[in-house]
């Protein structure tokens, strides 16, 4: 028993001879912060993203005060946008946020952040180029949530303007979701419903092209709940921001209560 003993224990060491520690055939064994980074870059160049994002692992693993630290942080979150993963690009975008609240480039974080859930599409929208206004409407408006934030907080960045444009198509592309459901609401007479998603519309995307088609919407629906003064003040806010509208023009009905037909034939 004893020599199985020894045996067993030199077996032992001459493994640790021949295999030694795990990270001694690490191929950064030794490198500086730069040298890491550099590295990392290079991967980034070459669009290998994900050794890219192993080498800045161990950049912030091994250095994770030095000034390169925080660059690989959001360098990673950017290699995540690259690979089209927007959950790691947002969850990395938003630890650099976290931690670095005043650092200097902290707005092109939430850039980055807004871009990843923008883009953001599932395999069955792909694959079947589903209408924006069939879609679930959450990633775009964390999305123009994120993109609000930028251009409130740092009004003069570099990335504030292209942030703003996007809020526009996103602002029209939201008003168009609640549209769509309003309309559903329209055709199977749930006219309440209809009405608030309407209203939605003209508090929130005041700017958006939907807000005229909203107002008729809200009319129609006020018009067969029998909501006189309600028809009236929408119908008066309609004249006035919308004097050339379809509603007010020649094919409008002379008869008032066939307002819902009138909407149908629209669409």
């Amino acid at each position: 028993m004893k020599y199985i003993l020894i045996l067993t224990f030199a077996l032992l060491l001459n493994g640790c001879a021949i295999f030694g520690d795990p990270t001694e055939f690490d191929d950064t064994k030794g490198w500086t912060a730069e040298r890491i980074y550099q590295e990392g870059e290079a991967k980034m160049r070459d669009k290998d993203y994900d050794k890219a994002i192993t080498y800045f692992g161990k950049l912030e693993s091994r250095y994770p005060n030095g000034r390169f630290a925080a660059q690989a942080q959001l360098e990673t979150a950017y290699a995540q946008y690259k690979k089209q993963d927007p959950v790691l690009c947002v969850a990395a975008a938003d630890r650099f946020i976290k931690l670095h609240p005043n650092h200097a480039n902290v707005d092109y974080a939430y850039y980055l952040k807004g871009l990843a859930v923008f883009n953001e599409r599932g395999v069955i929208e792909k694959l079947t180029e589903q209408q924006v206004s069939d879609r679930d409407p959450r990633a775009f408006q964390d999305s123009f949530v994120t993109f609000k934030e930028l251009v409130t907080r740092y009004p003069n960045s570099r990335y504030a303007k292209d942030a703003t444009q996007r809020m526009v198509y996103l602002a029209n592309s939201l008003s168009e979701h609640e549209l769509h459901v309003a309309r559903y609401y329209m055709k199977r007479q749930t006219y309440v419903a209809a009405v608030n998603r309407a209203k939605y519309v003209v508090e929130y995307y005041p700017q958006s092209p939907g807000v005229e088609e909203a107002l008729v919407i809200m009319i129609s629906a006020y018009d067969l709940l029998s909501l006189e003064d309600l028809k009236t003040d929408t119908l008066r806010i309609l004249q006035t921001n919308y004097p050339n509208s379809a509603m007010l023009g020649k094919g409008a009905p002379s008869d008032e209560r066939i307002w819902w037909k009138f909407w149908e034939s629209l669409y």
